[in-house]
């Protein structure tokens, strides 16, 4: 009868250990939400990294989008155009 109880407290203090412990059942749940937020945040910076690639080839290839970046960001003008300034 001793040994028998022994044993079950030697396994409730085991299955105790696999469930609550460092590296147990708790730690393994948390580590995998940890894992799936970390993989949508891979996705997003993956759709963030093709987008720009997308950019940097229009931006090698095609002159006429250079032509409207420079006047969309950079206020740049082309010779001949007629610049109007409006005063507030």
């Amino acid at each position: 009868m001793k040994i028998g109880k022994f044993l079950l407290g030697i396994f409730i203090i085991i299955v105790f250990f696999i469930i609550f412990g460092n590296r147990g059942f708790t730690d393994y749940r948390m580590l995998k939400e940890k894992q799936a937020a970390l993989g949508e945040t891979n996705e997003c910076i993956a759709a963030e990294n093709d987008e720009l690639k997308r950019k940097i080839t229009l931006l090698k290839t095609d002159l006429r989008h250079v032509e409207t970046v420079a006047r969309r960001e950079l206020g740049m003008v082309k010779q001949g155009d007629i610049v109007y300034q409006f005063i507030d």
